[in-house]
């Protein structure tokens, strides 16, 4: 990277040149996408859901090729992993886990599970026995989790993951208190037109994919974190909604050491999502961003931590599931749908911040780009100030 690096505890942790980081989203990011990043001088992440470690294996030599890495060397990508699927078999979920040490991996990203302690154990116990240390990545949503992640777990780095809250106006909501309309109680014959209907309800985090349903807005959760960290403490990293550089410096100057970028990288060349997948992100706005249960019903993944749902592009398996199909015919048309590439029904995650997305890149562009543009903002900040 010719331009200026960029310097936090998290590049220094991971001897990077900008604080950006690709996340680990299951069945979208593979290891050339990982490689890519972290080649441009951030850092990338494989995702893993239910696939068999062979599967794993080779998307870490995709990477170990790409990064043109010694296999005695450190593979300095992460691969990361859903707490609860861990959970489901313990003798594959250890299959993995000991890849990761036997390919040398740089580092682990865990989230959304009841049993991340026992996890966590495991891999410091695994990291001692090899002599190969691994970082351990925690995604949080609360400052409750973030300072069990740091003071029990002993996290190397924390994920903050912020909430979207829906605006409502004040017209709005008094519309809604004389008519008793509520997100449970919806209007059933029509309002006065120069009242405003009730949106539908979007609450939940700004990231896209899978996070808490409620929680505190990350510009609210990111310093609370942050106010309750040690200045020795792990590297806090901010995440939900974010789509550029603009965003990082913001989360620079709040004091976060990082940002994590998903729906940015989903329509990197690399990621694993197909051509009508991105071309869905690049069409969409924000406003079709949206939190739900439907995707994971419809492809029967419902083994998620209470309070965890999905984010994306509102679509026809929304519809049906609001209206109340039968999920034995959502799950067969969901079928159809996926055999097909159809973006009508299957899911496309995305962020709030999908909306200023509109171009499919290279992902070390991607980072390029980000890293000026933060670059830039972090010196026009600094003109700010006047002696």
């Amino acid at each position: 990277m010719s331009s200026p690096a960029i310097q936090t505890k998290l590049t220094e942790l991971l001897a990077i040149t900008t604080p950006v980081v690709s996340p680990a989203m299951a069945y979208a990011s593979g290891g050339a996408l990982a490689a890519e990043v972290t080649l441009a001088g951030g850092f990338g992440f494989i995702g893993v859901g239910s696939e068999p470690a062979e599967k794993l294996s080779r998307e870490l030599a995709t990477a170990r090729r790409i990064l043109n890495t010694e296999p005695t060397s450190t593979l300095r990508i992460g691969v990361g992993f859903l707490g609860w699927i861990l959970d489901q078999n313990e003798s594959l979920s250890k299959d993995l886990i000991n890849l990761l040490f036997e390919q040398r991996v740089q580092a682990v990203w865990l989230s959304f599970g009841n049993n991340l302690a026992q996890w966590i154990e495991y891999i410091r116990a695994q990291s001692q026995q090899s002599g190969h240390p691994i970082f351990i990545f925690v995604v949080v949503s609360s400052p409750a989790e973030s300072q069990r992640a740091i003071n029990e777990w002993k996290a190397d780095v924390i994920v903050a993951q912020g909430k979207h809250t829906p605006f409502i106006s004040k017209q709005t909501a008094l519309t809604h208190q004389l008519f008793n309309v509520t997100p449970s109680n919806p209007p059933t014959t029509p309002i006065p037109t120069l009242l405003t209907p009730l949106p539908r309800p979007s609450p939940g985090i700004e990231a896209g994919g899978h996070g808490a349903s409620q929680g505190l807005p990350l510009l609210t959760l990111l310093p609370l974190i942050l106010s309750q960290t040690s200045p020795t403490g792990p590297p806090v990293l901010g995440a939900g909604g974010l789509a550029s550089g603009s965003h990082i410096a913001a989360l620079l100057t709040l004091g976060a050491s990082g940002a994590v970028l998903g729906t940015r990288f989903l329509l990197a060349e690399e990621s694993l999502y197909t051509a009508n997948q991105r071309a869905v992100l690049i069409a969409a706005s924000s406003t079709q961003s949206m939190r739900t249960r439907a995707f994971d019903e419809a492809r029967g993944s419902v083994g998620w931590p209470q309070g965890i749902d999905g984010r994306g592009i509102r679509n026809a398996t929304v519809t049906d599931y609001e209206n109340g199909v039968d999920i034995s015919v959502l799950r067969e048309k969901y079928k159809e749908a996926a055999a097909k590439d159809d973006t009508d029904r299957i899911i496309v995650w995305a962020g709030t911040g999908v909306g200023l997305m509109n171009r499919t890149q290279p992902a070390k562009d991607i980072v390029r780009e980000l890293h000026d543009e933060c670059l830039s903002r972090l010196n026009d900040a600094q003109n700010l100030i006047r002696a």
